[in-house]
Order: C-alpha cells, then structure tokens, then sequence
C-alpha cells in the first residue's frame, strides 16, 4: 500500500532515466536511476518493464512501490499525442496510479529551468527539440522526429553535415575546410577517404560521429568559414524554434523566458550563443534567455507537483533538493 499524497516523477531520457518519489510537500522520499527509455527500439510495454524496474527500486526507498496519488512522466519519444496516449495507457496499466500524465522529456528540461510554468525551451543534445508551456496550461511543441518533420540540426546532425562538408572539400566537390583534416585526425587517420572507408566499414562505429561536434565547434572557433556556417545555421534553427513556439503562446509581445538547454547549447559555445542572442534581439526582443542547469528530474517533479496543486512551497524546497 502505498504512502497517501505520494507523487512520482519520471524523467526517462534515451540514454537515463531517474525517477523520484515525492512526498505532497516536496520532500523526495527516494529517488533512482537506470537506463535509456526507447520505446521505437523495444516496443511500449518493454520500454515501460524498464520503468517499472527504476520506479521499484526508488519506491523501497521511499517505502512504497504503488498507489501514488499522481504520476508525471517526461518520455523520450513520445513525440506525438497518439505515442503519449500508448504510454499513458500502458502506465495507467502497472497500477502505480490512478493520475497519470505523460509529457516529452523536454517539457522536464523546460520546466526545470523556471520559477513558473511560463516559457519556451530548446534542447540540443543528440537532436533538436522545443516546447513550451504557460500557466492556464496552452503548451506549444513540434514533432521533432527528424527529417521528415522538418528538424535540422543537434549534436548528431552537426556531425553529418560536417562530414558531408569535409568529404567534398577534400575530394574538390566543395570549398575547402580544415574540417577535412580535423575530423580524420581525431580518430587518428590522414584524410577524409580514410575516415569515410573507416566508418563504411564499422571499423570506426558510426554511433561515434557524435565525437566530432567538438572538433566542428573547435574548427569554427579558429575562423573556418564553413564550420561557421554551420554553427550560425544551428543559431537560426533554434531562433526560428523559439520564436514560433513564443508566438503561438502570445508572448512574443511580452518578456518571456527562452530556456536553452542539452549537452551542445550548455557547452556554451562563443559564436553559438553570440549569434542566438543576436537573431533573438532581432525576431523575440523581449526574450530573456537563460540556460538550464538543473536535472530534468526536478523539472518532473515541478510538473507533479503543478499538476497536484501542492503549492510554491512544496516546489522551492523540491528546488533546494537539487540544489537549483
């Protein structure tokens, strides 16, 4: 039996997940973490048995693994609302709950980073993503599935695109980059031929291209012209994010925050930031732009507690938690 007026907070990213009981004040009564949540990868009910591993280990060390008064869970691909609405019903299935909401896992990163539920986020990790959200509940999102939905752009693209780049200036298809002598050398190899036969071949791994958004961003900052191009394009994708997400909230007119968060815009990149706030100042000049620091988790947890209405003093001391 569970503990009466317990929530738990999910916070399931591709490659971790943490997990929080909280009690109705906001005192974390136990707390976990475990592996990646995907879903596309292992199919709903295989992805949510992971959950149920996580949540079992953070519910024996709050004393309850069940009969939470609420469950707010921020997913990793549940992209669309037909996604959210499947792991809902799967979630809705363990019993952990009664009250279950299913959010993107950017919304945690979004609501991590503010006083208030009021905002736009973009997050740049692996890929590209933004949401945002205001008091009365309108949120604003985009699939953010790729290609096909129009994205362009995260740590994963940037390396793709600096690949394709380097492989034309070294072959005199395209203008010349040092990108095609950096990218090889970080795997220790000679030239772009080398690189690409090494990754045709899985001697190098393509899951590693990841590497090589540092290299691009080192390049870039040594004044290579197509590496730059590169980061001012990124700069443009998550302005023009931004202020369409701002936009369709109606705060384009009033000051709002943009939250900026994700392992390539927290890395705080000169040229990146310098261009983002420059395009902002021209698209959303009352954007107030910030980055987020703070663990998704607690982002989750502020939902949870939003949602059961626990109050702003359960969510500072939530904050005071996790130190943010």
């Amino acid at each position: 039996m569970g503990l009466t007026g317990t929530v738990l907070a999910i916070d399931a990213g591709n490659s971790k997940t943490d997990v929080a009981v909280l009690g109705a004040d906001g005192t974390v009564l136990g707390a976990a973490r475990g592996g990646g949540f995907q879903p596309p990868v292992v199919g709903v009910a295989a992805a949510v048995d992971t959950l149920a591993e996580i949540i079992g280990r953070a519910g024996a060390e709050a004393g309850a693994a069940t009969g939470f008064a609420h469950v707010s869970a921020c997913l990793a691909n549940a992209d669309l609302p037909v996604e959210e609405t499947a792991l809902r019903a799967e979630i809705l299935g363990r019993g952990w709950s009664r009250s279950v909401r299913v959010h993107n896992d950017t919304f945690a990163i979004l609501r991590a980073g503010l006083d208030e539920p009021r905002g736009v986020a973009v997050v740049c990790g692996a890929g590209i993503n933004c949401v945002g959200m205001t008091p009365d509940g309108r949120t604003a999102r985009f699939p953010a599935i790729g290609k096909i939905s129009g994205d362009w752009g995260g740590g994963s693209g940037l390396a793709e695109e600096a690949i394709w780049f380097a492989a034309r200036a070294e072959d005199g298809r395209g203008e010349p980059t040092e990108l095609a002598r950096a990218l090889p050398a970080h795997f220790g190899l000679e030239t772009m031929y080398a690189l690409i036969e090494a990754l045709h071949l899985g001697r190098v791994p393509f899951a590693r291209r990841h590497e090589l958004t540092p290299v691009l961003f080192r390049v870039s900052a040594a004044g290579d012209p197509v590496a730059l191009s590169l980061v001012h394009r990124l700069a443009e994708e998550v302005v023009a994010l931004s202020a369409v997400a701002l936009g369709r909230l109606g705060l384009l007119d009033e000051e709002a925050p943009v939250m900026l968060g994700g392992s390539v815009l927290a890395a705080r990149h000169p040229q990146l930031e310098e261009r983002i706030l420059e395009l902002l100042a021209e698209r959303a000049p009352k954007a107030v732009v910030g980055f987020v620091t703070a663990p998704p988790v607690l982002g989750a947890g502020l939902l949870a507690l939003d949602e059961t209405a626990a109050g702003p003093q359960a969510a500072a001391r939530l904050r005071e938690h996790y130190g943010a």
